[in-house]
């Protein structure tokens, strides 16, 4: 995508839904937190459903402690990957207790040393609770970068540190978003939806695939 493209196409983004959020529910930085870390694998939808009464019964890192591992176990086993999940998870909170006064810390460093939150994670906390314009590269972010040529890269590292370059002040802490759900609902991997994509006329897919 040429230089030129990339403002018109984050303005496109921007008209279309200002306010971009995250479709994981959580009322605090400390259930954000989790729900990342749960949603590994997993969609937001899943995701929402166990935590929406995992979070009313035990919404801080010691009352996730206090369930337990079974207890934990039997809130999110709908959850892929549940059981590795519910380990990281309680790790996690006991060092967020111990360590941290249970609360979540703002920096990467302290972020990724917390078992189960690896780069990803550790940016969409950065990013979603306290504002930092970093890019959180899921499959989709990663797809729409290279396909719109964006941002391309050939692992997700790669294309983080092309958008982090290419994306202009005013739409980075947004920017992550954006792309997320344009790659979730319109350029989905095996049929993107260009008739109905509102930054088409930048994009540098060749083959746009016309409306059914």
């Amino acid at each position: 995508m040429k230089k030129e493209s990339i403002v018109p196409f984050f303005a496109a983004l921007e008209a279309a839904n200002p306010t971009p959020r995250t479709e994981l529910e959580y009322t605090s930085v400390f259930e954000l937190l989790a729900a990342v870390l749960l949603s590994a694998q997993a969609t937001d939808v899943g995701v929402n459903k166990a935590t929406r009464k995992l979070f009313a019964l035990a919404g801080s890192p010691q009352a996730i402690l206090d369930l337990g591992l079974e207890g934990l176990e039997g809130h999110i086993r709908t959850i892929g990957l549940y059981k590795d999940k519910a380990r990281h998870l309680l790790q996690t909170c006991r060092i967020l207790v111990e360590q941290h006064a249970g609360v979540v810390p703002r920096t990467r460093e302290a972020l990724q040393a917390l078992p189960g939150v690896g780069r990803k994670t550790a940016n969409v906390v950065l990013n979603v609770a306290f504002g930092q314009p970093t890019m959180a590269v899921d499959t989709h972010i990663f797809r729409v970068s290279n396909r719109t040529g964006l941002a391309p890269g050939k692992n997700p590292l790669a294309v983080e540190i092309q958008l982090l370059e290419r994306v202009p002040q005013a739409y980075a802490v947004d920017a992550h978003h954006w792309l997320i759900l344009l790659g979730r609902y319109v350029c989905q991997a095996r049929k993107p939806r260009c008739w109905k994509c509102v930054v088409a006329p930048w994009c540098d897919f060749g083959s746009k695939t016309p409306a059914p």
